[in-house]
Protein backbone atom coordinates (compact mmCIF):
# COMPACT_ATOMS: atom_id res chain seq x y z
CA UNK A 1 0.00 0.00 0.00
CA UNK A 2 1.46 3.60 -0.91
CA UNK A 3 -0.89 7.10 -0.35
CA UNK A 4 -3.89 6.07 1.34
CA UNK A 5 -6.84 7.42 1.06
CA UNK A 6 -9.11 8.79 3.56
CA UNK A 7 -11.43 5.41 3.77
CA UNK A 8 -7.70 3.88 4.21
CA UNK A 9 -6.64 6.09 6.59
CA UNK A 10 -10.20 5.95 8.84
CA UNK A 11 -9.26 1.60 8.72
CA UNK A 12 -6.09 1.78 10.38
CA UNK A 13 -8.01 3.55 13.53
CA UNK A 14 -9.54 0.68 14.34
CA UNK A 15 -7.04 -0.89 17.01
CA UNK A 16 -7.83 -0.53 20.34
CA UNK A 17 -5.83 2.50 21.23
CA UNK A 18 -6.51 3.73 24.79
CA UNK A 19 -7.33 7.35 24.11
CA UNK A 20 -8.98 9.07 27.49
CA UNK A 21 -11.04 12.19 27.04
CA UNK A 22 -12.36 13.05 30.36
CA UNK A 23 -13.24 10.56 32.61
CA UNK A 24 -14.21 8.22 29.77
CA UNK A 25 -11.78 6.00 27.54
CA UNK A 26 -13.46 6.34 24.03
CA UNK A 27 -13.19 4.66 21.02
CA UNK A 28 -12.12 7.73 18.57
CA UNK A 29 -14.11 6.30 16.03
CA UNK A 30 -17.38 5.83 17.93
CA UNK A 31 -17.12 9.13 19.66
CA UNK A 32 -19.36 11.64 18.04
CA UNK A 33 -16.89 14.51 19.44
CA UNK A 34 -13.93 13.16 17.29
CA UNK A 35 -16.15 12.83 14.31
CA UNK A 36 -15.86 15.96 12.30
CA UNK A 37 -11.59 15.78 13.53
CA UNK A 38 -11.26 12.28 11.93
CA UNK A 39 -13.64 13.11 8.85
CA UNK A 40 -11.23 16.03 8.12
CA UNK A 41 -7.93 14.14 8.50
CA UNK A 42 -9.42 11.80 5.81
CA UNK A 43 -10.15 13.99 3.39
CA UNK A 44 -6.67 14.97 3.87
CA UNK A 45 -5.34 11.59 2.99
CA UNK A 46 -7.75 12.30 -0.26
CA UNK A 47 -6.78 15.94 -1.18
CA UNK A 48 -3.24 14.39 -1.65
CA UNK A 49 -4.83 12.00 -4.61
CA UNK A 50 -6.94 15.19 -5.95
CA UNK A 51 -3.21 17.20 -6.34
CA UNK A 52 -1.21 13.99 -6.83
CA UNK A 53 1.19 15.88 -9.76
CA UNK A 54 1.49 18.52 -6.83
CA UNK A 55 1.45 16.01 -2.94
CA UNK A 56 2.61 12.75 -5.05
CA UNK A 57 6.17 11.54 -6.47
CA UNK A 58 7.49 7.86 -7.45
CA UNK A 59 8.57 5.65 -5.01
CA UNK A 60 11.73 4.86 -6.10
CA UNK A 61 12.00 1.38 -4.41
CA UNK A 62 8.28 0.16 -5.36
CA UNK A 63 7.31 2.38 -8.10
CA UNK A 64 4.26 3.29 -6.58
CA UNK A 65 2.84 7.01 -5.28
CA UNK A 66 4.01 7.84 -1.86
CA UNK A 67 4.16 11.22 -0.24
CA UNK A 68 6.83 14.18 -1.23
CA UNK A 69 7.38 14.97 2.31
CA UNK A 70 9.32 11.32 2.80
CA UNK A 71 11.57 12.44 -0.20
CA UNK A 72 15.01 12.37 0.79
CA UNK A 73 16.22 15.73 -0.41
CA UNK A 74 19.31 15.55 -2.12
CA UNK A 75 19.81 18.56 -4.51
CA UNK A 76 18.07 21.91 -5.72
CA UNK A 77 15.22 20.20 -7.66
CA UNK A 78 14.06 18.38 -4.64
CA UNK A 79 13.79 21.34 -2.70
CA UNK A 80 11.48 23.13 -5.48
CA UNK A 81 9.70 19.95 -5.38
CA UNK A 82 9.39 19.81 -1.76
CA UNK A 83 7.88 23.61 -1.69
CA UNK A 84 5.00 22.91 -4.18
CA UNK A 85 4.04 19.62 -2.13
CA UNK A 86 4.12 21.67 0.88
CA UNK A 87 1.87 24.40 -0.12
CA UNK A 88 -0.40 23.02 -2.26
CA UNK A 89 -0.56 20.13 1.36
CA UNK A 90 -1.12 23.59 3.63
CA UNK A 91 -3.85 25.33 0.81
CA UNK A 92 -6.09 21.63 2.33
CA UNK A 93 -6.62 24.08 5.84
CA UNK A 94 -5.15 27.31 4.73
CA UNK A 95 -2.75 26.69 7.51
CA UNK A 96 -5.07 25.98 10.42
CA UNK A 97 -3.89 22.63 10.51
CA UNK A 98 -0.04 22.74 12.24
CA UNK A 99 0.36 18.43 12.45
CA UNK A 100 -0.44 17.11 9.42
CA UNK A 101 1.88 13.75 8.68
CA UNK A 102 3.78 15.62 6.12
CA UNK A 103 5.16 17.54 9.65
CA UNK A 104 6.47 14.61 10.66
CA UNK A 105 7.09 12.74 7.63
CA UNK A 106 9.78 15.74 6.93
CA UNK A 107 11.48 15.41 10.18
CA UNK A 108 11.74 11.33 9.62
CA UNK A 109 13.23 11.54 6.56
CA UNK A 110 15.56 14.59 7.62
CA UNK A 111 16.81 12.35 10.52
CA UNK A 112 17.43 9.55 8.04
CA UNK A 113 19.26 11.70 5.45
CA UNK A 114 21.92 12.05 7.64
CA UNK A 115 23.27 8.89 8.39
CA UNK A 116 26.39 10.73 8.78
CA UNK A 117 25.58 11.99 12.03
CA UNK A 118 24.34 8.39 12.93
CA UNK A 119 27.68 7.31 11.70
CA UNK A 120 29.46 8.60 14.98
CA UNK A 121 28.09 6.08 17.22
CA UNK A 122 30.10 3.16 15.38
CA UNK A 123 27.30 0.78 15.38
CA UNK A 124 25.38 1.11 12.31
CA UNK A 125 22.28 -0.75 13.31
CA UNK A 126 20.63 1.87 14.48
CA UNK A 127 20.59 3.54 11.18
CA UNK A 128 19.83 1.14 9.54
CA UNK A 129 16.69 0.41 11.52
CA UNK A 130 15.78 3.82 11.08
CA UNK A 131 15.85 3.66 7.02
CA UNK A 132 14.26 0.63 7.60
CA UNK A 133 11.10 2.55 9.58
CA UNK A 134 11.53 5.19 6.98
CA UNK A 135 10.91 2.29 4.13
CA UNK A 136 7.63 1.17 6.64
CA UNK A 137 6.21 5.02 6.53
CA UNK A 138 6.48 4.90 3.12
CA UNK A 139 4.65 1.96 1.95
CA UNK A 140 1.76 2.37 4.60
CA UNK A 141 1.54 5.88 4.46
CA UNK A 142 1.40 5.83 8.10
CA UNK A 143 -0.22 8.98 9.89
CA UNK A 144 3.19 10.12 12.16
CA UNK A 145 3.14 12.25 14.86
CA UNK A 146 5.79 13.30 17.65
CA UNK A 147 5.86 13.69 21.36
CA UNK A 148 9.23 14.92 22.18
CA UNK A 149 8.95 17.68 24.88
CA UNK A 150 10.34 16.19 28.65
CA UNK A 151 7.45 16.27 31.61
CA UNK A 152 9.08 18.65 33.13
CA UNK A 153 6.24 20.02 35.86
CA UNK A 154 8.56 21.49 38.63
CA UNK A 155 10.50 24.57 36.53
CA UNK A 156 12.60 25.53 39.52
CA UNK A 157 15.18 22.49 38.77
CA UNK A 158 16.42 21.26 35.68
CA UNK A 159 14.19 19.33 33.10
CA UNK A 160 15.60 16.14 34.13
CA UNK A 161 15.69 16.59 38.09
CA UNK A 162 14.05 16.15 41.64
CA UNK A 163 10.08 15.29 40.41
CA UNK A 164 10.76 15.53 37.17
CA UNK A 165 13.06 12.63 37.08
CA UNK A 166 10.42 10.46 37.48
CA UNK A 167 8.05 11.80 35.29
CA UNK A 168 9.66 12.15 32.21
CA UNK A 169 10.13 8.93 29.58
CA UNK A 170 13.54 7.18 30.39
CA UNK A 171 14.40 3.45 30.27
CA UNK A 172 13.33 1.03 33.00
CA UNK A 173 14.65 -2.10 31.45
CA UNK A 174 16.55 -4.07 28.29
CA UNK A 175 15.09 -7.49 27.55
CA UNK A 176 15.79 -9.86 24.83
CA UNK A 177 12.60 -8.15 23.08
CA UNK A 178 13.56 -4.56 23.26
CA UNK A 179 13.35 -1.60 25.65
CA UNK A 180 10.85 -1.56 28.48
CA UNK A 181 10.56 2.48 29.09
CA UNK A 182 8.24 4.63 31.46
CA UNK A 183 7.09 8.29 31.71
CA UNK A 184 5.33 11.22 30.07
CA UNK A 185 6.02 13.06 27.20
CA UNK A 186 4.28 16.53 26.02
CA UNK A 187 2.57 17.36 23.36
CA UNK A 188 1.40 15.32 20.96
CA UNK A 189 -0.99 16.85 18.40
CA UNK A 190 -2.54 14.57 16.36
CA UNK A 191 -2.05 11.58 19.14
CA UNK A 192 -5.26 10.28 19.44
CA UNK A 193 -5.89 9.99 15.66
CA UNK A 194 -2.38 9.40 14.30
CA UNK A 195 -1.03 5.82 13.39
CA UNK A 196 2.38 6.13 15.05
CA UNK A 197 4.67 8.09 17.54
CA UNK A 198 7.74 9.07 16.55
CA UNK A 199 10.13 9.58 19.52
CA UNK A 200 12.96 11.57 18.87
CA UNK A 201 15.95 14.10 20.01
CA UNK A 202 14.33 17.60 20.77
CA UNK A 203 16.99 19.79 23.64
CA UNK A 204 19.86 18.18 24.65
CA UNK A 205 21.07 16.36 27.03
CA UNK A 206 23.82 16.20 29.32
CA UNK A 207 26.14 13.37 30.28
CA UNK A 208 24.76 11.43 33.02
CA UNK A 209 21.32 11.42 32.19
CA UNK A 210 21.33 8.54 28.72
CA UNK A 211 18.69 6.86 30.10
CA UNK A 212 16.35 9.60 28.62
CA UNK A 213 18.41 10.12 25.05
CA UNK A 214 15.78 8.29 23.57
CA UNK A 215 14.63 7.58 20.20
CA UNK A 216 11.84 5.83 18.58
CA UNK A 217 8.81 4.90 17.12
CA UNK A 218 5.54 2.67 18.04
CA UNK A 219 2.00 2.11 17.14
CA UNK A 220 -0.49 4.48 19.50
CA UNK A 221 -2.19 1.14 20.08
CA UNK A 222 0.69 -0.14 21.66
CA UNK A 223 -0.33 -1.91 25.07
CA UNK A 224 0.70 0.88 27.89
CA UNK A 225 0.44 3.66 25.54
CA UNK A 226 -2.07 6.21 27.21
CA UNK A 227 -3.35 9.40 25.44
CA UNK A 228 -4.77 11.86 27.86
CA UNK A 229 -6.67 14.22 25.81
CA UNK A 230 -7.76 17.87 26.54
CA UNK A 231 -11.29 19.15 26.07
CA UNK A 232 -11.99 18.65 22.39
CA UNK A 233 -12.91 21.98 20.39
CA UNK A 234 -14.48 20.62 17.38
CA UNK A 235 -17.71 21.51 16.60
CA UNK A 236 -20.76 19.66 15.17
CA UNK A 237 -21.68 22.21 12.31
CA UNK A 238 -22.39 22.78 8.89
CA UNK A 239 -18.93 23.92 7.45
CA UNK A 240 -20.52 27.49 6.19
CA UNK A 241 -20.32 28.19 9.64
CA UNK A 242 -17.36 27.12 11.35
CA UNK A 243 -15.11 26.12 8.60
CA UNK A 244 -12.49 25.23 11.01
CA UNK A 245 -13.96 23.87 14.03
CA UNK A 246 -16.02 21.59 12.33
CA UNK A 247 -12.89 20.11 10.55
CA UNK A 248 -9.68 20.96 12.22
CA UNK A 249 -9.11 20.02 15.59
CA UNK A 250 -6.57 17.90 15.50
CA UNK A 251 -6.44 17.42 18.78
CA UNK A 252 -3.51 17.48 21.90
CA UNK A 253 -2.82 14.45 23.91
CA UNK A 254 -0.19 14.35 27.26
CA UNK A 255 1.39 10.21 25.88
CA UNK A 256 1.89 8.40 29.32
CA UNK A 257 4.29 5.30 28.67
CA UNK A 258 3.08 2.85 31.38
CA UNK A 259 6.16 0.29 31.03
CA UNK A 260 5.75 0.26 27.30
CA UNK A 261 7.77 -2.28 25.77
CA UNK A 262 9.63 -1.14 22.25
CA UNK A 263 10.85 -3.68 20.04
CA UNK A 264 14.40 -3.61 19.35
CA UNK A 265 13.79 -3.27 15.69
CA UNK A 266 11.71 0.36 16.47
CA UNK A 267 15.07 1.56 18.75
CA UNK A 268 16.84 4.45 16.98
CA UNK A 269 18.81 5.88 19.88
CA UNK A 270 19.72 4.34 22.63
CA UNK A 271 22.21 6.33 25.37
CA UNK A 272 23.89 7.58 22.42
CA UNK A 273 24.08 11.29 23.90
CA UNK A 274 26.38 12.39 20.50
CA UNK A 275 24.04 10.98 18.22
CA UNK A 276 20.57 12.37 20.51
CA UNK A 277 22.65 16.02 20.50
CA UNK A 278 23.64 16.20 17.61
CA UNK A 279 20.79 14.71 14.92
CA UNK A 280 17.97 17.91 15.71
CA UNK A 281 20.67 20.37 15.11
CA UNK A 282 21.76 18.67 12.12
CA UNK A 283 18.03 18.64 10.56
CA UNK A 284 15.64 20.79 12.45
CA UNK A 285 16.10 24.30 10.46
CA UNK A 286 16.88 23.52 7.09
CA UNK A 287 15.00 20.62 7.13
CA UNK A 288 11.91 20.88 8.76
CA UNK A 289 11.48 24.59 9.05
CA UNK A 290 10.59 24.29 4.92
CA UNK A 291 7.75 22.70 5.66
CA UNK A 292 6.92 24.83 8.97
CA UNK A 293 7.71 28.39 7.23
CA UNK A 294 5.64 27.54 4.08
CA UNK A 295 1.88 26.29 6.06
CA UNK A 296 2.58 29.44 7.82
CA UNK A 297 3.03 31.44 4.61
CA UNK A 298 -0.15 30.08 2.93
CA UNK A 299 -1.94 30.94 6.83
CA UNK A 300 -0.98 34.41 6.51
CA UNK A 301 -1.91 34.60 3.27
CA UNK A 302 -5.50 33.47 4.06
CA UNK A 303 -5.51 35.79 6.99
CA UNK A 304 -5.06 38.56 4.72
CA UNK A 305 -7.50 37.66 1.90
CA UNK A 306 -9.95 37.35 4.92
CA UNK A 307 -9.20 40.58 6.73
CA UNK A 308 -9.61 42.13 3.32
CA UNK A 309 -13.09 40.66 3.20
CA UNK A 310 -14.11 41.98 6.70
CA UNK A 311 -13.29 45.51 5.26
CA UNK A 312 -15.18 45.63 2.07
CA UNK A 313 -18.17 43.98 4.10
CA UNK A 314 -18.15 46.75 6.16
CA UNK A 315 -16.83 49.61 3.89
CA UNK A 316 -13.35 50.27 5.58
CA UNK A 317 -11.35 49.32 3.22
CA UNK A 318 -10.06 53.48 2.54
CA UNK A 319 -9.63 54.03 6.55
CA UNK A 320 -6.20 54.85 7.24
CA UNK A 321 -6.57 52.51 10.13
CA UNK A 322 -7.60 50.03 8.45
CA UNK A 323 -5.52 50.32 5.18
CA UNK A 324 -2.60 49.95 8.30
CA UNK A 325 -3.78 46.83 9.56
CA UNK A 326 -3.85 45.25 6.03
CA UNK A 327 -0.87 46.46 5.13
CA UNK A 328 0.76 45.17 7.90
CA UNK A 329 -0.26 41.63 7.78
CA UNK A 330 0.37 42.02 3.98
CA UNK A 331 3.97 42.66 5.03
CA UNK A 332 4.14 39.64 7.24
CA UNK A 333 3.77 37.64 4.83
CA UNK A 334 6.05 39.04 1.87
CA UNK A 335 8.79 38.67 4.51
CA UNK A 336 7.96 35.38 5.16
CA UNK A 337 8.10 34.00 1.53
CA UNK A 338 10.92 36.29 0.85
CA UNK A 339 13.02 34.29 3.48
CA UNK A 340 11.76 30.90 1.97
CA UNK A 341 12.73 31.72 -1.35
CA UNK A 342 16.41 32.86 0.26
CA UNK A 343 17.04 29.73 2.44
CA UNK A 344 15.51 27.81 -0.42
CA UNK A 345 17.92 29.07 -3.24
CA UNK A 346 20.92 29.05 -1.17
CA UNK A 347 20.23 25.36 0.15
CA UNK A 348 23.02 23.30 0.45
CA UNK A 349 24.55 19.61 1.46
CA UNK A 350 24.23 19.87 5.47
CA UNK A 351 26.13 16.83 5.53
CA UNK A 352 26.03 12.89 4.29
CA UNK A 353 24.37 14.01 0.91
CA UNK A 354 21.58 15.77 2.53
CA UNK A 355 20.33 18.83 1.28
CA UNK A 356 18.78 21.52 2.64
CA UNK A 357 17.61 25.22 2.93
CA UNK A 358 19.77 27.46 4.33
CA UNK A 359 19.95 28.16 8.20
CA UNK A 360 18.86 31.39 7.70
CA UNK A 361 15.27 30.02 7.47
CA UNK A 362 15.37 29.69 11.24
CA UNK A 363 14.76 33.58 11.96
CA UNK A 364 11.25 32.79 11.04
CA UNK A 365 11.03 31.13 14.27
CA UNK A 366 11.61 33.78 16.42
CA UNK A 367 8.99 36.27 14.89
CA UNK A 368 6.35 33.91 13.43
CA UNK A 369 4.88 33.01 17.19
CA UNK A 370 4.70 37.08 17.36
CA UNK A 371 3.04 37.80 13.83
CA UNK A 372 0.61 35.16 14.46
CA UNK A 373 -0.73 36.67 17.60
CA UNK A 374 -1.21 39.83 16.32
CA UNK A 375 -2.98 38.82 13.32
CA UNK A 376 -5.59 37.58 15.47
CA UNK A 377 -5.69 40.72 17.51
CA UNK A 378 -6.13 42.75 14.00
CA UNK A 379 -9.05 40.17 13.07
CA UNK A 380 -10.38 40.68 16.54
CA UNK A 381 -9.69 44.83 15.91
CA UNK A 382 -11.29 45.01 12.88
CA UNK A 383 -14.51 43.17 13.49
CA UNK A 384 -15.22 44.51 17.03
CA UNK A 385 -18.88 43.93 17.51
CA UNK A 386 -19.51 42.22 14.00
CA UNK A 387 -17.76 39.00 15.32
CA UNK A 388 -20.56 38.64 17.62
CA UNK A 389 -23.95 39.25 15.03
CA UNK A 390 -23.57 36.37 13.31
CA UNK A 391 -26.60 34.33 12.05
CA UNK A 392 -25.67 30.78 10.71
CA UNK A 393 -26.82 29.78 7.11
CA UNK A 394 -29.72 27.90 8.06
CA UNK A 395 -30.93 30.89 10.23
CA UNK A 396 -31.48 32.98 6.77
CA UNK A 397 -33.61 30.28 5.46
CA UNK A 398 -35.79 30.21 8.15
CA UNK A 399 -39.39 31.80 6.56
CA UNK A 400 -39.43 34.51 9.30
CA UNK A 401 -36.20 34.74 10.52
CA UNK A 402 -33.99 35.11 7.06
CA UNK A 403 -36.36 38.25 5.57
CA UNK A 404 -35.43 40.15 8.93
CA UNK A 405 -31.75 38.83 8.23
CA UNK A 406 -31.78 40.37 4.89
CA UNK A 407 -33.21 43.84 5.90
CA UNK A 408 -30.79 44.53 9.25
CA UNK A 409 -28.08 42.68 8.61
CA UNK A 410 -26.28 43.43 5.16
CA UNK A 411 -22.88 43.84 4.20
CA UNK A 412 -21.53 46.90 3.04
CA UNK A 413 -20.91 47.10 -1.01
CA UNK A 414 -23.62 45.49 -1.97
CA UNK A 415 -22.43 42.35 -0.27
CA UNK A 416 -25.47 39.90 0.58
CA UNK A 417 -26.55 39.65 4.39
CA UNK A 418 -25.65 35.89 4.33
CA UNK A 419 -22.27 36.39 2.75
CA UNK A 420 -21.71 39.00 5.38
CA UNK A 421 -22.52 36.52 8.32
CA UNK A 422 -20.15 33.50 6.40
CA UNK A 423 -17.20 36.31 6.44
CA UNK A 424 -17.53 37.35 10.21
CA UNK A 425 -18.13 33.65 11.66
CA UNK A 426 -15.36 32.06 9.93
CA UNK A 427 -13.20 35.21 11.34
CA UNK A 428 -14.23 34.32 14.61
CA UNK A 429 -13.63 30.32 13.85
CA UNK A 430 -9.88 31.43 12.99
CA UNK A 431 -8.95 34.17 16.08
CA UNK A 432 -12.01 33.76 18.30
CA UNK A 433 -13.07 30.11 18.96
CA UNK A 434 -12.22 27.47 21.47
CA UNK A 435 -10.22 26.15 18.47
CA UNK A 436 -8.67 29.60 17.25
CA UNK A 437 -7.52 30.36 20.55
CA UNK A 438 -6.30 27.09 20.86
CA UNK A 439 -5.10 27.50 17.33
CA UNK A 440 -2.97 30.81 18.67
CA UNK A 441 -1.04 29.07 21.81
CA UNK A 442 -0.17 26.10 19.23
CA UNK A 443 1.58 28.89 17.14
CA UNK A 444 3.31 30.63 20.05
CA UNK A 445 4.88 27.55 21.36
CA UNK A 446 5.34 24.39 18.65
CA UNK A 447 9.04 24.90 17.59
CA UNK A 448 9.64 26.21 21.17
CA UNK A 449 9.18 29.68 23.33
CA UNK A 450 10.38 32.27 21.09
CA UNK A 451 13.01 33.69 23.67
CA UNK A 452 14.59 30.27 23.25
CA UNK A 453 14.32 30.85 19.50
CA UNK A 454 15.84 33.90 19.74
CA UNK A 455 18.76 32.90 22.08
CA UNK A 456 19.83 29.92 19.89
CA UNK A 457 20.11 32.77 17.24
CA UNK A 458 22.26 34.75 18.92
CA UNK A 459 24.39 31.43 19.83
CA UNK A 460 24.80 30.59 16.27
CA UNK A 461 25.77 34.48 15.21
CA UNK A 462 28.57 34.38 17.66
CA UNK A 463 29.77 30.93 16.38
CA UNK A 464 29.61 32.16 12.91
CA UNK A 465 31.64 35.47 14.02
CA UNK A 466 29.11 37.97 12.67
CA UNK A 467 30.81 40.22 15.67
CA UNK A 468 33.36 43.18 15.40
CA UNK A 469 31.32 46.01 13.50
CA UNK A 470 31.74 48.04 16.27
CA UNK A 471 35.88 47.89 17.01
CA UNK A 472 35.83 47.69 13.34
CA UNK A 473 34.95 51.37 13.40
CA UNK A 474 37.01 52.54 15.55
CA UNK A 475 40.21 51.15 13.87
CA UNK A 476 39.01 52.49 10.35
CA UNK A 477 39.12 55.79 12.12
CA UNK A 478 42.29 55.04 13.41
CA UNK A 479 41.55 55.07 16.89
CA UNK A 480 43.72 52.72 19.02
CA UNK A 481 41.56 49.68 20.74
CA UNK A 482 40.94 49.57 24.55
CA UNK A 483 42.68 46.11 25.34
CA UNK A 484 39.62 43.71 27.24
CA UNK A 485 39.83 40.00 27.86
CA UNK A 486 37.39 38.51 25.82
CA UNK A 487 34.67 36.85 28.21
CA UNK A 488 32.69 34.30 25.89
CA UNK A 489 29.01 34.89 25.35
CA UNK A 490 26.43 34.55 27.80
CA UNK A 491 23.11 32.96 26.59
CA UNK A 492 20.34 33.38 28.73
CA UNK A 493 18.83 30.07 30.15
CA UNK A 494 20.33 27.27 31.45
CA UNK A 495 21.15 23.59 30.16
CA UNK A 496 20.06 20.17 31.76
CA UNK A 497 22.05 20.63 35.34
CA UNK A 498 24.23 17.34 36.78
CA UNK A 499 22.52 15.13 39.07
CA UNK A 500 22.59 16.29 42.46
Amino acid sequence: MTARTGSEYKQGLADGREVWLGEERINVLEHPAFRGSIEGMAAYFDYQHKYAADCLTVDPVTGGQMNVSLMLPKNAGDIATRHRAFDRLARYSNGMLGRTPDYVNVVLAGHVSRKDIFDRSGDPVFHERLAAYHREVIEKDLALTHTIVHAAIDKSVGELQGINEELTLRVVKRTEEGLVVRGAKMLATLGPIADELYVYPATPIQKGFEEYALSFAIPVATTGVVAVCRDHYGIDADVADRPFSSRFDEQDAVIIFDDVLVPWHRVFIDGDLEVYNSLNAGTATGNTQQQTAIRASVKLEFAYDLCTQMAKVTGTESKPDVASMLGEIYSYLRIARAVVHSAEANASDWGGGAFFCHDDISSLRTVMPVWMARVNDIIKSMGSHNLLATPTQAAFRDPRLGPLLQKYLPGANGIPAEERARIFRTAWDFAGSALGSRIELYERFYLGSVGRARALDHRKAQAKGETGAYRAMFEEAGVAPVPQEEPGVIIPGQPVGARN
